[in-house]
């Protein structure tokens, strides 16, 4: 009897998590995901942006994501698969909060097999974590 593999509906294209050369585990497409289009989401503990600063301050890996001035979501204990897309400089994603939902979009055409990126932008890293990104014009460091 085979395996049925159900993806949540917030979840608009199929992607596997993989060792990353970028960093750790990330996030690959398994069919082409046109420019523009949602990707999927994530979903997570909600939290105040005070603990969640409390959190990152004793984080080496980092799952937090604010989302208002009072508010965070910690996605450590999230199932989706999109918590572990990786930053890069030059990424093929963005990530949009809308009314405290965490939602993925394609800046461009992703090719099946290609790694999901995002600019992570101001992070709790503070400039200490060096970026492993690879791409051209990589700024070295989050």
């Amino acid at each position: 009897m085979g395996c049925l593999a159900i993806r949540p509906h917030y979840q608009k294209y199929d992607v596997a998590v993989r060792r990353s050369p970028i960093d750790g585990f990330g996030v690959f497409a398994l069919e082409p995901v046109p420019r523009w289009q949602k990707i999927g989401e994530v979903r997570g503990e909600s939290i105040t942006v005070a603990e969640a600063r409390r959190r990152a301050a004793t984080l080496v890996r980092i799952m937090i994501v604010e989302v208002s001035h009072k508010t965070a979501v910690d996605l450590a204990r999230s199932t989706d698969p999109m918590r572990f897309t990786n930053h890069s400089c030059q990424p093929n994603a963005r990530l949009s909060v809308d009314e405290g939902r965490i939602e993925f979009y394609a800046l461009r055409d992703i090719a099946v097999g290609e790694e999901l990126t995002v600019n992570y932008g101001d992070t709790h890293h503070e400039g200490r974590l060096a970026c492993r990104c690879g791409a051209p014009g990589c700024l070295g460091r989050l």
